[in-house]
This record gives structure tokens, sequence and C-alpha cells, in this order.
């Protein structure tokens, strides 16, 4: 069996759609004979505090499903701070780089980008031992940061982060993108470069469609996953219109805005919005088993961001209101999974959910079925890991 390093600032147990797409190709690998060592964080996201198991820990190596997982000491942070955010990412990156410096490590590298600075000093460290480091590329920075107006313009952080991700772009051996947006970008930096479309595809091991429909209930639509600036589900709560309407929205998920949603949901006069935390992903899709509609929102159009939702909950069967602009709209319209409202435009949206509140459960049903067939056939992570390692530079 090949060995292979994965470098990722996030992994289970830490929850989210960046966790579980490692995990996913980690997995996937080592079921295609490759011995698969991963390098992360100590366990914090979201909540952004070491997780109980990892408390007072410089560093953990534990087997997950077949996979060596090396956590390393991070000073955790969520904080909408900029510098702490940076201060945290450095504080693993920096460990990081001298882990990669004078231990021992494979001769393949997948790293993943963001957070920029993580991967830049990781292709650094790698570019110095001649590895062949293949570039997993899931959002387009500082590119993103400019468009959440996270950093300025033209601005010294703006300049930095460029002088990385162009460092990165070209000393990566392969570089795999989850948008054809991201390939694009990088070609117009490096056209020889090349590039692989890497989707985030799930991996449910389902071949039936296994969602029920309450037959006299609303009409469950639903959000699960981060709660960050960048979905922006509290200004999504505040300009949704469920007045008279039979949809109900129900929330799932952790993050910065946790707190504001709350409290916004506290003071409803009549409930239509329920908030109900963070589950695993096994007890989150049990949950969501008798729900119908899965909203899959973004603040801003991010050039180069596919919302790993639109793979997550097609796969399992649920037509998807999508209200995020970008590559995401031509996934949906093309593959006819649900419904497209221009991003920021909550009359739009609002005249969609209109639409939906119109239909019968026996359409929903229908759509439904509809839409895991469709899924099932076009979002196929075991074909797309074959072609991945049947590259001839992976």
């Amino acid at each position: 069996m090949e060995d292979i390093l994965i470098i990722s600032n996030y992994y289970p147990p830490e929850k989210g759609a960046a966790a579980n797409r490692i995990e996913q190709l980690a997995i996937k690998l080592n079921h295609n004979n490759y011995n698969v060592l991963v390098i992360c964080p100590l366990g914090n996201y979201p909540m952004g505090k070491l997780f109980p198991e990892y408390k007072g820990k410089f560093s953990v190596t534990e087997k997950l499903k077949n996979i060596i997982v090396k956590r390393l000491w991070i000073y955790p942070s969520v904080s909408k701070n900029i510098f702490k955010r940076v201060l945290s990412v450095l504080s693993f990156s920096v460990g990081l780089f001298f882990y990669l410096l004078f231990f021992k490590t494979p001769k393949k590298v997948v790293v993943q980008s963001p957070p920029l600075l993580l991967s830049f000093l990781s292709v650094f460290a790698l570019s110095l031992k001649n590895k062949k480091i293949i570039l997993n590329v899931s959002d387009l920075w500082p590119l993103a940061a400019i468009e959440l107006n996270a950093i300025g313009k033209g601005t010294v952080s703006h300049k930095i982060s460029l002088f990385m991700e162009r460092f990165i772009y070209k000393k990566a051996t392969l570089i795999l993108g989850q948008s054809n947006e991201i390939l694009m970008h990088i070609g117009s930096y490096y056209p020889d470069k090349k590039t692989f479309l890497y989707r985030n595809f799930p991996d449910h091991q389902i071949s039936e469609i296994a969602l029920k429909t309450e037959e006299n209930g609303p009409i469950k639509l639903f959000y699960a996953g981060l709660l960050g600036v960048a979905q922006g589900v509290f200004e999504l709560c505040q300009n949704i219109d469920l007045e008279g309407k039979n949809i109900e929205l129900h929330l799932f998920g952790d993050g910065t805005e946790k707190s504001q949603i709350e409290e916004f949901i506290k003071q409803q006069t009549q409930p239509k919005i329920f908030f109900h935390g963070m589950l695993d992903r096994n007890a989150l899709h049990e949950k969501l088993n008798s729900f119908d509609i899965a909203i899959v929102p973004l603040k801003t159009r991010i050039y180069g961001s596919v919302p790993s939702k639109i793979f997550e909950y097609g796969s399992l069967g649920f037509p998807i209101l999508y209200f995020g602009g970008g590559e995401g709209e031509n996934i949906i319209r093309e593959n006819n999974l649900g419904w497209v409202a221009e991003v920021g435009n909550y009359a739009a949206l609002n005249e969609k959910l209109f639409e939906i509140s119109k239909l019968s459960k026996s359409e929903l049903i229908l759509m439904k079925k509809t839409v895991f067939k469709q899924a099932d056939k076009v979002f196929n992570l075991d074909v797309q890991i074959k072609e991945l390692i049947e590259n001839p530079l992976f």
C-alpha cells in the first residue's frame, strides 16, 4: 500500500462540510490501497474551544476508521476579530511547519486550502523537501475575503494573501478544485497547471430513498450547517416571509450568529422558525428524515464557492431551495434539483416560498424521488475517486 499524508485545518469529531470532506477523502483513499495519515489541529471547531478529550494536551495520535490522525496544538478561536482568527491558524501552522521539516512524511501529500496561511506554510515546507503536493482548493482566498468584506482590496493583508495564493498554485503538482470557477481562476495565473474538478460528494451508502413525508403537517424547510457570516442565516431569519404560508423553517448548527438567531426566535409571536442546535451527522440525518426541503443560502455570491449542502442533501433526496448564486445555480437547474432565487433578493426568495407553499405532499414525495435518483447518478464519490487516483499526476 502507498503512503499518503493529508493536511487539514478540520477533521472529525469536528463538525461541518470541511471536516466531512476531508474524512471522506481519507476513507476513500484508504479503501483504494493507501495508508493514510491526517495531520490536523486538536479538535475545537465550530465552538472555538478544545473538545474535552483534547484539553491539556500538546499533541494526540489516534486511529479513526482505519485512518491515523495526528493532532497538533492550536490556540482555538472563532472570534470575529481578524487578528484572533489569524493567531489561531498561525498557532497550528507554525507547529505543523516544523513537523513537516524535521519529521519523516510520505512522498505524496494532499494540502487543504483555505486557510491560506496554513496551506502556504505547508506548501513551503513540503517544497523544500521535494514532496509531491496535491493542493485541494475548496474556496478562493483572498478573493472570497474581499467579497465578504473581511479584508480590503489593495491593503497590505490583501497583497500578502495574493502572494501566498500564487505561491501555492505555482508549487503544487496537481490542483483539485471543487468548482469550475476555481479551476478557471487558477488557470488565469498558471494556464499550464494541471487541475482536476473534485466536487464535495457525500457517501451516504444508501441505494433507496429513506425519507418520509408527513401527510398532514406543514412543509418543513430546513437549514443545517455553519451559522457564520458567509451563510447569512440571521439575515435570512429577519427577511424570510412565512406569514400565511404552510411552511416552517428549522435551523440546525452552530457558529458566530447562533446567539443572534436564538434571540430573534424568542421574540416571535407566532413561531414559524425553530432552532435545534448542533447535532452530529447521523443524529441530524435521522432528525431530518421527515423534513421536506433543504434551503442553501449564502449572504453574497462568492466566486468559486459551491456549497457542499447541494450534494449532501440532494443525495438524500431533499429538493433544494438555493439562494447562493454562482455555479451552484447551474447545478440545481441542470439537474432539476429544486428552486433557485437570486442571491440577496428576498422578494424573489419569498415568491419561491409562496410557490412551494402550494405544493401537495404527494407532489413533494414525487420530487424527493426524482431528486434522489438524479443525485445518485451524478454525485458519485466512488467514480470521482477512481478518476482521481487514475490521474497520472496523483
